[in-house]
């Protein structure tokens, strides 16, 4: 990290900004609409400007470091160049402020990969983990798989200069030139020695990984061409996708998950069948409570995210824990099954290759139970305008199977009694992109019965 004062990220960016008027692109106009609020607030506050170049600028001034800090995320968003060094700068400026501001060290580690830095990315990545409470985001598996990849390329190398021992003679060239001519002609075994002068020259990991994935395209399509078995390239193949799995998801110790088995809507459906269910909210009218035996006493008691036990007040079962992907509490709670919810098919697919823990569930559910409201029931914006809570998707879900004699919400009053979670969630703010109130609604057109405590639904 290089020390870099106030003025210095000011003047960058008044200058990246002149360079944005009139940039019709969405991305940019973001950026340009971030770096004019920042100027703004430095403008206003005469006291400011004349310390820009000193320290602790922001001791009175936080919505200054905000600013700053929105303007950087603006800049890795829009992913070229000049825009990703001018987050870089940004980043350095906000770390020169405060050292220990962990949104300052994930800034400086999302561009520091986006720049292909990967050495330096793991390390800012791992300070930010070690400022938190926990890997909630499931950082560390991915920097263990990065760092393992970039081990486990030399074992593929030796695999191909020994099938093209041609590779050997082009060492000590350098490897952009031996990378354009090996492409050119379709030389596999110059573009060989390219990938192996890469590794030697110290090009970004990202960087090598890009032109490895090229190679290997060209290598699959030579042999096709020539006829030979790709059975006879098991080894090479296998370490390749060895590797592309560690940068992508990091290592599995135990790939499937100490026998957990993998459940589809119809298989959820005939796992709660016929029993009577309790949905347990994570709110204080709960906590304060004590319907410890009442909850015990239902065939299967659902639990959501970052939810806490108190035997008198919660009751001690969880037979199902209800998820969204994107936070890391109580995944390795032992129970039944685990219904992880998520959006976004790509990111929820991520974050169950990194958070599930072997032998903490029986069973765990496929894409068909990803997102029940939106993709079982086809609510979209157009029905319900904000993003449902695990709450919401698993009652609906519930109500729609109708297999079950009884389904009762616990404590659920939406938040009006406040959170009551584990003390690591307690810090995070009651999401404001749920629809709270549409979903009450949803639930009391349907309750059978109402008291202070419970709303059943059947």
């Amino acid at each position: 990290m290089r020390r870099t004062t106030l003025a210095d990220a000011l003047r960058a960016c008044a200058l990246h900004g002149a360079k944005l008027v009139a940039n019709a692109e969405q991305r940019r106009g973001r950026l340009a609409e971030a770096l004019r609020a920042l100027l703004a607030a430095y403008a206003l506050d005469p006291a400011v400007a004349r310390a820009a170049g000193a320290a602790s600028w922001s001791r009175d001034r936080g919505e200054l470091f905000e600013a700053l800090l929105q303007a950087g995320q603006r800049a890795l968003a829009c992913g070229s160049g000049p825009e990703l060094r001018l987050a870089a700068l940004i980043s350095d400026a906000l770390l020169t402020e405060r050292p220990r501001s962990r949104a300052g060290w994930r800034l400086r580690a999302q561009v520091l990969e986006e720049l292909g830095d990967e050495d330096l990315a793991a390390e800012a990545h791992e300070r930010y983990v070690a400022l938190c409470d926990g890997d909630d985001l499931g950082i560390l598996p991915r920097v263990a798989g990065l760092r393992q990849s970039a081990a486990s390329l030399d074992p593929i190398l030796a695999l191909l200069e020994a099938e093209l021992p041609a590779a050997r003679s082009h060492a000590g060239r350098h490897d952009a030139e031996l990378w354009s001519e090996g492409v050119a002609s379709g030389d596999l075994a110059r573009q060989v020695a390219a990938l192996r002068a890469m590794v030697d020259q110290g090009r970004p990991a990202a960087e090598i990984a890009t032109a490895l994935g090229q190679f290997m395209d060209a290598y699959v399509a030579d042999r096709q061409d020539r006829g030979a078995p790709l059975a006879d390239a098991r080894e090479l193949l296998a370490r390749y996708a060895e590797y592309r799995a560690l940068r992508e998801r990091g290592p599995l110790p135990d790939p499937l998950l100490g026998g957990t088995r993998v459940v589809t809507l119809g298989d959820f459906r005939n796992l709660v069948a016929g029993r009577t269910i309790c949905l347990v909210a994570n709110s204080q009218l709960v906590g304060s409570g004590r319907m410890g035996a009442e909850i015990d006493s239902y065939d299967l008691v659902v639990r959501f995210n970052s939810f806490r036990i108190d035997p008198r007040a919660t009751g001690e079962r969880t037979d199902i824990h209800a998820t969204i992907h994107k936070h890391g509490f109580n995944w390795d709670r032992r129970v039944d099954i685990r219904l992880v919810f998520g959006g976004v098919d790509d990111t929820w697919r991520r974050s169950m290759r990194q958070r599930l823990v072997p032998g903490a569930q029986s069973y765990v559910n496929d894409a068909s139970l990803r997102w029940p409201v939106r993709d079982v029931g086809r609510l979209d914006e157009t029905v319900l305008s904000t993003i449902p809570t695990s709450g919401f998707n698993m009652l609906w879900l519930l109500d729609f199977l109708d297999v079950n004699p009884r389904i009762d919400l616990i404590g659920f009053d939406f938040y009006a009694s406040g959170a009551y979670r584990l003390p690591a969630a307690m810090k995070l703010p009651i999401a404001s992109v749920h629809g709270y109130q549409s979903e009450r609604e949803w639930v009391m057109e349907r309750a059978r019965e109402i008291t202070d405590t419970r709303i059943a639904l059947r």
